[in-house]
């Protein structure tokens, strides 16, 4: 049965709209306070977009090795079962997007929510990735 993609695709599609927003912002050289309200909106896509990423995976994984080897695994097992099915290109980098996911919470601190932006910005091409490496296998 083939996967609906729609909101994956949706998601992916606003975080880059959000980058690009925040480029734009950063090249009009607008006042800092403007430039931060859009990095918060990148960060809050970029934590969307992850959540749609690794459900999207875990769905995938289910509907086509089974659900035996993907019910109750940790995010790493998922992320590695993942590559083994050549869905994404290394575990590590998805752990670490992961590591800035659950630091989305904290994005008060500009530390903390530079840093995610800047995972956002990597994360972006893998995201997009996964998506053509499920879309390329979605029947």
């Amino acid at each position: 049965m083939a996967l609906n993609l729609d909101s994956f695709k949706k998601s992916i599609e606003s975080l880059g709209r959000s980058l690009q927003a925040f480029r734009d912002a950063n090249s009009l050289d607008l006042p800092q306070n403007m430039q931060e309200t859009i990095r918060a909106g990148v960060v809050q896509n970029f934590e969307v977009c992850y959540e749609q990423s690794w459900k999207m995976i875990k769905r995938w994984l289910d509907e086509n090795i089974g659900s035996s080897y993907v019910d109750g695994v940790s995010r790493r097992e998922l992320f590695r079962l993942a590559f083994e099915n050549r869905l994404i290109d290394d575990v590590d980098r998805w752990m670490d997007f992961h590591r800035a996911r659950n630091e989305t919470s904290h994005t008060y601190n500009q530390g903390t929510a530079e840093e995610v932006f800047c995972d956002a910005e990597l994360f972006i091409t893998d995201a997009q990735n996964l998506f053509r490496a499920i879309e390329t296998r979605n029947d």
